[in-house]
């Protein structure tokens, strides 16, 4: 009877139990595609992935799946897999094949242990976002900035409002945006730099995420684009309270409104638990 071993990482947070939850199957030669989404809904997290050998000259690849569906890249997989991967590698850097290309995570340690990673995302494309009104019109707010579009494998929305109340407050109708195929990012300012944020996907099959690096990197972008924030400044992320999952996010934008030059995302994880299944 064949044994896939997994772990289970808690990403964006040095606490355990908190955070964004994350199964690494940490070796899926044997696994195709339907078992890998079969697993992926029996873990029940917002995204699991499957460790395959590289092909590409990266150091691993993966596979992430939503229990709803394949993507082709993610923020807390790359960097949850870096840090369940890294620590027996013994890398400062460890190259993932994702979907979209490779995406290297330059890995901090005290010792042995990895204390934070920065991951190196892509540079997301964007446009306005024809769906503007009806989106605002479901979450029943305005935006304080235009409405945008961005794609760098998943695709966000983003909307801004005006204060962190306003972001806690939100009760979406999830029925309606099943209607809306990308992640619908509402966010506010804490002051210094701070960002709160909460991501609804239900389309996806995660109603709510509690840490979602994807969006953390075009969040940064966005912000950079309409004058919030300079090139190359850190914004430190708040997101998942609301669903008792506290998680914390780093992101900077380098470029120019209309060029960017290079996206970072960055956040700590922690392994919580292993286990395996077995199956006929």
């Amino acid at each position: 009877m064949p044994e896939f071993r997994y772990v289970v990482a808690d990403v964006f947070t040095d606490t355990p139990l908190t955070g964004n939850q994350l199964a690494v199957f940490t070796d899926a030669r044997e696994l195709d595609t339907e078992t890998m989404q079969l697993l992926t809904r029996e873990m029940n997290f917002a995204e699991s992935i499957f460790v395959l050998p590289p092909e590409n000259g990266g150091h691993v690849k993966i596979r992430i799946f939503t229990p709803d569906r394949e993507l082709p890249f993610a923020g807390h997989p790359t960097l949850g897999a870096a840090f369940v991967l890294g620590q027996p590698l013994q890398l400062v850097e460890i190259n993932i094949e994702t979907g979209v290309g490779i995406v290297p995570v330059r890995l901090d340690r005290e010792g042995p242990k990895i204390t934070f990673g920065w991951m190196a995302q892509p540079v997301p494309a964007w446009r306005p976002y024809e769906r503007a009104d009806e989106l605002l019109g479901v979450l029943g707010v305005e935006s304080e900035l235009p409405v945008d579009w961005y794609d760098l494998g998943p695709t966000h929305v983003f909307v801004a409002l005006r204060t962190p109340d306003e972001v806690a407050s939100l009760r979406p109708d999830f029925q309606a945006l099943l209607e809306f195929d990308a992640g619908i990012n509402c966010f506010a300012p804490l002051g210094g730099g701070r960002i709160k944020t909460r991501m609804f996907a239900p389309a996806h099959g995660v109603p709510e995420d509690a840490a979602t690096g994807s969006a953390a990197g075009p969040l940064a972008v966005h912000l950079l684009r309409h004058g919030r924030t300079a090139s190359g400044e850190e914004l430190e992320i708040e997101q998942g309270a609301e669903i008792k999952r506290p998680s914390r996010l780093y992101a900077r934008a380098e470029g120019t409104a209309e060029t960017i030059e290079r996206v970072e995302v960055g956040g700590c994880a922690v392994v919580v638990a292993r286990g395996e299944f077995r199956l006929p």
